[in-house]
């Protein structure tokens, strides 16, 4: 389907923005484009364990977060991180090959380091959400990176629990805006009140994103995650009739989805645990940077009963049940269709 993307606002300069020079910034984009080319050597014979949740973690997950917290307390010392892995499951005989393997890929941007190295850079990412912190998933979409599909490195920074700087490295993902390199590999930025911009992994120019002008849900492309633990099949389907959108949904791992729709690729995303679960809540680097990324592209995103995410709470989303991202323009009628679907 074509894309319906609105013109850009004549107004706002398309040379690159001046954000982009800041000192953090700098380091964080660097440090992202290393961590995306670290994983693309990981990736083919990456081991993996499974956390306590069942959930996978590789290789990839530990080298990224070992780096990637090291650059970061490089860059802005003092700096508070909370990050989704720490060492526990490496210390011991039990982690003991797997630490070999983590270690091994740090040395290759790190040479030198040492097991005791990476496990203290890894467990930087222990901080305690504040008034001003960042937060990583050193691979959102684990089981993508398996696999073969979507994944992403996403680090953002909170202040007063709202997202003001994103950067989202997407290596395996293609998309079709004029002045981006077709070939795979993406990498994105945002900040508040400065849009959202793009760029070719290896470089090039930056060109900025906007949602898309599309308001008939009818024409309404939406997404969702592979996994069907994140998705209520069935509420879904009742949602997506309700609300008329005629394509069946597109699974895509990943935060990749948040920046498909702030390129204008695709309309409506629902992040839609079972209804009747309204305790679950989702860690906030799971959202944090793919949620700026289309809120500075012109889109909205809040949860399912309309509410802005609150990122201050904690480790998790504590004050928000599910996630609705949109264009923006359709958003209104995802949540009345919401309130008209979901139990109460």
């Amino acid at each position: 389907m074509k894309s319906k993307t609105p013109p850009l606002d004549a107004s706002r300069p398309l040379e690159e923005p001046t954000f982009l020079s800041d000192p953090p910034l700098v380091e964080a984009v660097a440090g992202l484009r290393e961590a995306a080319g670290l994983c693309s050597r990981i990736r083919a014979d990456a081991p993996f364990q499974t956390k306590s949740d069942s959930s996978p973690v590789t290789v990839a997950d530990f080298a990224v977060q070992a780096v990637l917290a090291r650059r970061l307390a490089q860059a802005v010392p003092d700096s508070v991180l909370v990050a989704e892995e720490d060492s526990r499951s490496l210390r011991g005989e039990a982690g003991r090959p797997m630490m070999t393997e983590v270690t091994r890929h740090v040395r290759s941007v790190f040479p030198g380091a040492t097991a005791e190295d990476v496990q203290r850079w890894i467990d930087l990412g222990r901080g305690e959400p504040g008034t001003d912190f960042w937060t990583l998933d050193p691979v959102d979409g684990t089981k993508g990176f398996r696999r073969g599909g979507q994944y992403v490195i996403a680090l953002a920074r909170i202040l007063h629990g709202r997202v003001a700087l994103a950067v989202l490295a997407c290596p395996a993902l293609s998309l079709a805006v004029p002045g981006l390199a077709a070939e795979p590999g993406v990498l994105a930025v945002a900040a508040h009140g400065e849009g959202t911009w793009a760029c070719g992994m290896s470089g090039g120019s930056w060109v900025r994103l906007r949602a898309s002008a599309v308001d008939d849900p009818k024409e309404a492309r939406c997404l969702r995650s592979v996994e069907g633990a994140h998705t209520d099949e069935d509420w879904l389907s009742r949602i997506v009739s309700d609300l008329g959108i005629m394509p069946a949904p597109a699974r895509m791992d990943s935060q990749a989805k948040y920046l498909v729709v702030a390129a204008g690729e695709a309309d409506v995303i629902f992040r839609l645990v079972p209804p009747a679960d309204r305790r679950h809540r989702e860690w906030i680097w799971d959202q944090a940077a793919g949620a700026l990324l289309v809120e500075e592209a012109g889109g909205r995103v809040t949860d399912l009963e309309g509410r802005p995410l609150d990122f201050g709470a904690g480790r998790r989303l504590e004050h928000n049940f599910g996630v609705l991202a949109t264009n923006g323009r359709l958003h209104d009628a995802a949540l009345a269709t919401l309130r008209r679907v979901l139990p109460r």
